[in-house]
């Protein structure tokens, strides 16, 4: 138990720095440019190659699921065969 008091006691005394370690650059003006232009494109694909590839796997996996879904309900909505 002193262990634990003793270590809560030195953590505390412990100074916290807000200063990283390494500066990252601020890229936020940049992103607004590049989201705000008007070029036609939608939003939602304004980010790049990545932003397409979720798009579509997104899309993908809804178009699965609804599949899936109405698989289900057709499988349901049959009456089971007696043996």
């Amino acid at each position: 138990m002193w262990r634990n008091l003793l270590a809560l006691h030195q953590v505390s005394r412990r100074t916290i720095s807000t200063a990283s370690r390494r500066q990252i650059e601020n890229r936020v003006p940049e992103k607004q440019k590049l989201f705000q232009e008007d070029n036609g494109i939608p939003v939602h694909l304004k980010g790049g190659v990545m932003d397409a590839l979720l798009y579509k796997v997104t899309m993908g996996i809804s178009v699965l699921g609804t599949a899936y879904v109405l698989y289900e309900l057709t499988v349901a909505s049959m009456p089971k065969k007696q043996k």
